[in-house]
């Protein structure tokens, strides 16, 4: 098998992901090779899943170090770098899985809003969203409102729902304008990339066809997480490149 090529975003790229919060470069992530790994232990995850919701597989690589080959692979960081410098963290990952007629919609949030008050600032802080399934608009891909990331934070109120982890939405969320919405409709092995202020959301699963994707969340170590708060007491990250400038706690491998 030849060697997949080193991936580097543009300098338009970069300037369009600054401007608009979101990258959708059209290239597969890693080799057919190395994601087939990653399908397969996505895999085990879902079958192992116990009393979780498909889509409340949350830091599965707290209990599985095989996905630190992923998450701190080259092809990923060397994609990272220019979003939010050379000094980067591994903030969290999660599998969200929303299975064929099923899967309930993910409601209109900015990603930062879920972790208020758990860092000093938010515009350092990129997921990298993977396609473990194909994601298209009838299986509840996600979408995003453009250069929402450079507004005023929403006001939020709580949902009717016993999810774990989506239970927070944009207060008024009917007022958005979805028609400006960009679906990211992305085939299989494939990503998007998209700062943790911009409002999007997914979905539900309509279709016959499961949805899955593979957020790998990183953040500019310059930022400086509150030690003080609860959610942030037992929650792990890691060092993936660079200095540490923000002093924080985070984990060598």
């Amino acid at each position: 098998m030849m060697k997949q090529e080193k991936q580097n975003l543009s300098t338009a790229e970069v300037q369009f992901y600054k401007e608009n919060g979101y990258l959708l470069p059209a290239k597969p992530l890693f080799s057919n090779e190395k994601f087939n790994t990653l399908f397969h232990i996505f895999e085990e995850h879902l079958q192992h899943k116990g009393d979780l919701k498909p889509d409340e597989l949350d830091v599965p690589h707290q209990k599985d170090e095989r996905l630190f080959s992923f998450l701190m692979a080259d092809e990923v960081l060397d994609i990272i770098e220019p979003l939010i410098g050379p000094n980067i963290g591994l903030w969290s990952s999660h599998f969200i899985c929303k299975e064929a007629f099923s899967g309930a919609r993910t409601p209109w949030h900015e990603d930062s809003a879920y972790w208020n008050g758990r860092f000093d600032r938010f515009d350092g802080i990129v997921t990298l969203w993977l396609a473990i399934d194909s994601a298209f608009q009838d299986n509840g891909c996600m979408g995003v409102l453009p250069g929402t990331h450079l507004g005023t934070g929403k006001v939020y109120e709580k949902m009717d729902t016993d999810h774990k982890i989506f239970n927070l939405e944009i207060k008024d969320a009917e007022q958005l304008q979805e028609d400006q919405v960009v679906w990211f409709e992305l085939k299989q092995g494939m990503y998007s990339l998209h700062d943790s202020r911009i409002v999007h959301g997914a979905n539900a699963n309509g279709s016959a066809y499961r949805r899955t994707g593979y957020t790998m969340r990183y953040f500019n170590t310059d930022q400086v997480l509150n030690r003080e708060h609860p959610h942030n007491q037992n929650h792990k990250i890691y060092h993936c490149r660079g200095e540490n400038r923000g002093n924080n706690p985070l984990i060598y491998l």
